[in-house]
């Protein structure tokens, strides 16, 4: 576990915002992943909310240059295996199950946890897991609530998720527990919709600079 954590961190650590990708149209993928990391942004979460969202993680692992694709919204265990097999290196989830947390001790790739309470956290910990997501961020109390959670809960590590905009990233940068923060907005759809890949990577640009 712990070398695996290792290679989380060392992914999450490129950057203070992983980009949290819907991709519709897998023909996006590449143009997409090549502004982002051109703007800074290396790490890059692809989602799998539509049928295009594992053809779009196998284009940009394979074709672009300098780019860490990771699948998010990861349910199950067949979906964990699906997104491997798709060359994700880094897999992301909303929440836990025991399918969950089995196929990830089955697999070299990182799994990272979604976690929205101190229960769920303590649980993961049990598990081993020092790297969570914490989600749905905004929703489920904010940086308050995570920073409410960094003394009783020390040496665990976030990266929220849900509802953070540059308007309120560095709220959650600055908190002693958070490594990064994952955020959409660093590719907007109607930016992807016309092609506007210079405007993404200025996004990502922006985003690559945020400190806490």
């Amino acid at each position: 576990m712990a070398e695996k954590t290792e290679k989380l961190l060392s992914v999450l650590k490129l950057q203070p915002v992983v980009p949290v990708l819907i991709v519709d149209d897998a023909a996006t993928a590449v143009p997409l992943a090549r502004a982002l990391v051109a703007g800074g942004l290396k790490a890059i979460e692809i989602t799998l909310r539509t049928p295009a969202a594992l053809e779009a993680i196998r284009r940009v692992a394979g074709e672009v240059e300098g780019a860490v694709a990771g699948a998010g919204t990861i349910l199950n265990a067949a979906q964990f295996d699906e997104a491997v097999e798709a060359g994700s290196q880094f897999i992301v989830s909303p929440g836990t199950t025991q399918e969950l947390l089995d196929a990830a001790s089955q697999s070299p790739v990182p799994l990272l946890p979604g976690a929205a309470t101190a229960s769920e956290v303590m649980a993961l910990r049990e598990e081993g897991y020092e790297v969570l997501k914490f989600f749905p961020a905004e929703q489920a109390g904010g940086a308050s609530y995570l920073k409410a959670l960094s003394s009783p809960l020390a040496g665990t590590l976030f990266c929220p998720t849900g509802g953070i905009s540059l308007a309120n990233a560095k709220d959650y940068l600055s908190l002693p527990n958070v490594i990064c923060v994952g955020g959409s907005w660093v590719a907007p759809k109607d930016l992807v919709a016309k092609g506007d890949w210079a405007g993404i990577t200025r996004l990502a640009a922006e985003a690559a600079q945020l400190k806490g």
